[in-house]
């Protein structure tokens, strides 16, 4: 997948189905999206995805910078969903004020060939946010693209959305935020070498520093899936600061992998949030973390997903 980023200043030589859009988490109402610009594809497109970077709610301190996608991994994400060119299209004061003509002309018909796009019925763009999916619409066909609006995606009768995704995981309602992702929540992080207390006590784990912009649930221990190396490994996951070794500070995701007993430090690995099993705790003794830990890996052999 091409990631064009950083500038305003390019030039797409191939013809392309565009989606646009927000993109905050990828849920099912974005994979709408993204199915839409892959069938373009048969017809000699080339799937593009366009989206802000910083997000305008960002930009504008509508949003405390908590992402529940970090842009590592929407790379990832979308290079799986089939896409060939993302543009994270710089968001500042002077592209947030083009006007929704210029934007409509210039980038996406002449800048990015556009002949297809797709987009929510909730898009806004330009100055003032002035720019809308019917504006595209009406438009587009003296610019030379299609465009199709797309419904909103409702699950048990509430529309899909990044917010009500948001608001699952700052409960911890894991299930839920599943159904509406089409998928686990997934951290994405490099291996990191702790203090190896969990390999003295038997029960080595690994761990990772989630980037500062990842959106996590509350402290505690959840079932979940670890993925390395593309293989995909059942696994307990302590997410907090480790109040009973440490006294550092430090947001980390610790997972116990079942039967798996490798040096992994320096590698990728993909943690996804199942379901919450118990609060962060603080133990009077490392023997009471221990025990503690016995029953955590018990309750996850137990768990059926």
């Amino acid at each position: 997948m091409e990631i064009i980023a950083n500038t305003t200043d390019f030039y797409l030589d191939r013809e392309t189905a565009v989606a646009i859009g927000k993109f905050d988490g990828i849920h099912i109402g974005h994979r709408r999206l993204l199915e839409e610009i892959r069938e373009k594809k048969k017809d000699g497109l080339c799937t593009c995805v366009f989206t802000f970077d910083p997000a305008p709610a960002v930009l504008f301190g509508w949003s405390d910078g908590k992402e529940l996608s970090t842009k590592e991994e929407k790379h990832v994400l979308f290079e799986r969903a089939g896409v060939d060119i993302l543009i994270e299209f710089p968001m500042n004061r002077e592209t947030a004020a083009t006007v929704p003509e210029v934007f409509a002309a210039e980038i996406l018909a002449e800048r990015m060939q556009t002949r297809f796009l797709a987009a929510g019925s909730d898009l806004s763009f330009g100055a003032g946010g002035a720019g809308n999916t019917e504006f595209l619409r009406k438009l587009g066909p003296e610019l030379g693209f299609q465009v199709k609006t797309i419904p909103k995606v409702c699950v048990d009768g509430r529309e899909v959305s990044s917010t009500h995704v948001r608001s699952c995981v700052d409960r911890g309602d894991m299930g839920l935020a599943e159904q509406l992702l089409g998928m686990p929540y997934p951290v994405f992080g490099t291996v990191v070498k702790g203090n190896q207390l969990g390999r003295t006590l038997g029960f080595p784990t690994v761990n990772l520093l989630p980037d500062e912009s990842k959106l996590l649930p509350p402290n505690g221990v959840y079932f979940s899936q670890v993925r390395h190396r593309g293989r995909l490994y059942r696994a307990i996951s302590n997410i907090g600061y480790k109040p009973t070794v440490t006294d550092r500070h430090v947001m980390g995701i610790e997972s116990y992998l079942y039967d798996f007993r490798e040096d992994i430090y320096g590698e990728p690995v993909e943690v996804y949030l199942l379901e919450f099993s118990r609060p962060e705790q603080q133990f009077g003794s490392v023997e009471a973390l221990r025990g503690q830990l016995q029953k955590d890996i018990m309750a996850g052999e137990a768990y059926k997903k």
